[in-house]
C-alpha cells in the first residue's frame, strides 16, 4: 500500500469516516440520485449523485466557481474522494477526476427544480424540521446579476427557515411571470400547517392570505406599503398614537444605535382592515443614530397578521419581523463570501444551479452551529474530512 494511501486511512479513522458500504448509502446520495441525469448515458463516466456530492463538499469548503470545484477535487484524499461516491478506473483503480465542462455541462442541463426539491428535501429532514410545529417561513427573491444583461437575469425566489437559517424550497421567476404568480408553487409542496409566513409588500395579495389560511391552514405576516393603497391608509390611519408601544429593543454596532419601537392594535369592528383575515396591525418604528454622521433618521414600517394578541406575543412578533430581513445576511453571504453577483456564467441552468449549491452549503453551515460563514469555509478547505462530516457522509 502507498504511503499516501496508509496517511488517508489514518487520518480518516482519526476524523470519525469509516468506509463506505453497499448497506450504508449515505442520505446525500440517495437525495441526488433523485435528480435525473440530463448527460447521454453513452460515455458517462460520473455518477450524477457522487458529482453532485462532490461539488455541494466543495462549496461547503469554500469553492464559487466551477473551475474551483474542480481544483479542490483534484486534492481530495482517497477516503474523502470515495465517500463522496465519486468515480475510479475499473481497471487500475485510478481516480477519475472530473473537467470542467463536465461539471459545466451537468450544472448547464440538469433539471434544476428537480435538483431544489432533492437538497431541500434532505435539508428539512436533517434538521427534523418535518412535521415540527409551529415554524416561522419567510419569502423573498434575489436576482443573480451576473447571470445575463438586464432584464434577461435569472431571479429566484425562495423560502427559508427563520430559526434554522436554512432554505426549505426555491424556484424560477422567469421574464414571462413575477413573484407574485410564484408564490403558492413555491410554498405549495410544504407542510405549512400551523407555520407563519412572512413576507414583504410584494406579496401583500389578498390571494396569498387566504390560500396560506383556507388551503394550508398556516398563518401570515405581511408588511404593507403602498403597493396596496386602500389598505396602507387603513392601516396607517389606525390611533397609533393612543396605542401604548408594547416592545422596545435597543442594539449597537457597525457605526449605528437603533432603537425599535412595536405597537400593535386588534382590528375588529369600526377598525377592521379590507383584508382577509387579518385581525392585528403592527407598525415598528426604527430610529437610527449613525456615529459617523452623527444623525438620527426614522423609518416606519406597518404590518397586518391573522394572529391574535393571544396567539402571538410582541416579542414573537418583533422577532419574525426582525427575522425575517434574514434574507438579507444569506443574499449577503452569498453575494461577497461567495462572489455571486460577480459570476458570468450564464448557460442554461448553470447560474440556478450554483445558486442551490450556495443555498445547500450556507444551509448545512447554519445546521452545524457556524454563524460566522467566511472563517468557517476557509476552516473547510484546510480540512475536507470536516466538509464530509457536514454533509453527513462520516
Amino acid at each position: 500500500m502507498e504511503a499516501s494511501s496508509l496517511i488517508d486511512g489514518l487520518s480518516a479513522r482519526l476524523c470519525g469516516v469509516s468506509p463506505l458500504s453497499e448497506q450504508d448509502t449515505p442520505g446525500l446520495l440517495q437525495a441526488l440520485a433523485q435528480v435525473p441525469d440530463p448527460r447521454d448515458p453513452r460515455g458517462r463516466i460520473h455518477p450524477l449523485p457522487g458529482l453532485l456530492a462532490m461539488a455541494i463538499a466543495a462549496v461547503v469548503s469554500g469553492s464559487s466557481r466551477v473551475v474551483e470545484i474542480v481544483e479542490w477535487a483534484a486534492d481530495l484524499p482517497d477516503v474523502v474522494w470515495d465517500r463522496l461516491g465519486a468515480t475510479r478506473d475499473a481497471f487500475t483503480g485510478a481516480r477519475r477526476v472530473p473537467d470542467d465542462s463536465t461539471v459545466s455541462r451537468v450544472l448547464t442541463g440538469i433539471d434544476a427544480d428537480a435538483l431544489d426539491a432533492a437538497v431541500c428535501r434532505w435539508l428539512l429532514g436533517r434538521a427534523g424540521l418535518a412535521g415540527a410545529g409551529r415554524r416561522v417561513i419567510a419569502v423573498d427573491g434575489k436576482t443573480l446579476r451576473g447571470s445575463g444583461p438586464a432584464g434577461a437575469q435569472v431571479h429566484l425566489l425562495a423560502a427559508l427557515d427563520q430559526a434554522e437559517q436554512i432554505v426549505l424550497a426555491q424556484i424560477d421567476v422567469d421574464g414571462k411571470t413575477n413573484e407574485i404568480s410564484r408564490f403558492v408553487p413555491l410554498l405549495d409542496g410544504l407542510d405549512l400547517a400551523g407555520a407563519i409566513i412572512t413576507a414583504d409588500a410584494l406579496h401583500t395579495q389578498r390571494e396569498h392570505a387566504r390560500w396560506l389560511v383556507e388551503e394550508k391552514k398556516a398563518g401570515y405576516v405581511f408588511v404593507v406599503k403602498r403597493n396596496q393603497p386602500r389598505l396602507y391608509r387603513q392601516v396607517k390611519a389606525l390611533p397609533w398614537a393612543k396605542i401604548p408601544a408594547l416592545d422596545e429593543t435597543r442594539d449597537r454596532g457597525h457605526g449605528r444605535y437603533d432603537i425599535r419601537e412595536l405597537q400593535a392594535v386588534t382590528c375588529l369592528g369600526a377598525l377592521a382592515l379590507d383584508f382577509p383575515y387579518a385581525v392585528q396591525a403592527l407598525r415598528i418604528r426604527r430610529r437610527r443614530y449613525n456615529m459617523a454622521t452623527d444623525r438620527w433618521s426614522t423609518i416606519t414600517v406597518y404590518a397586518i397578521t391573522n394572529l391574535t394578541a393571544a396567539q402571538a406575543d410582541p416579542d414573537e412578533l418583533t422577532g419574525w419581523l426582525r427575522g425575517h430581513w434574514a434574507f438579507e445576511v444569506l443574499h449577503h453571504i452569498r453575494d461577497t463570501t461567495y462572489r455571486e453577483d460577480a459570476s458570468r456564467l450564464r448557460t442554461g441552468n448553470a447560474p440556478r444551479a450554483l445558486a442551490t449549491l450556495r443555498n445547500t452549503a450556507i444551509s448545512l453551515l447554519r445546521l452545524d452551529g457556524v454563524t460566522s460563514i467566511a472563517p468557517a469555509l476557509r476552516r473547510n478547505g484546510r480540512d475536507p474530512y470536516r466538509s464530509l462530516r457536514i454533509l453527513g457522509l462520516t
